[in-house]
């Protein structure tokens, strides 16, 4: 079963800092292009962040310099680190393995004081 799952959402106080992680099973979250998107309160979802499997990522120039999306290969994981996080970010976090289309179930992040 080709499965995505996220996990790390929370609620945190503006200028705070988050960590996402986002496990693979049954795809290599190691070798495919990786992707973050979020999804704000009635707005569409969003792309902000791709990380390609030599390592080279991009950024959204609303997050760049303030998240940094990493793997580990060891744990078929990827991660995406929030910081100086603010309202304008709160939404739903997903990641998805592009090179087959698999999306995960998303995980909430609220940054608010």
């Amino acid at each position: 079963q080709v499965q995505l799952v996220e996990s790390g959402g929370d609620w945190v106080q503006p200028g705070g800092s988050l960590r996402l992680s986002c496990a693979g099973s049954g795809l290599s979250a190691s070798d495919d292009i990786m992707t973050w998107h979020r999804q704000a309160p009635e707005k569409a979802r969003e792309w902000i962040a791709t990380l390609w499997p030599g390592g080279a990522t991009i950024y959204d120039p609303s997050v760049k310099g303030r998240f940094t999306v990493s793997r580990d290969e060891a744990k078929n994981t990827v991660y995406l680190q929030l910081d100086k996080l603010t309202p304008e970010d709160t939404g739903v976090y997903y990641c998805q393995d592009r090179d087959t289309s698999t999306w995960g179930q998303g995980t909430q992040v609220t940054v608010s004081s």
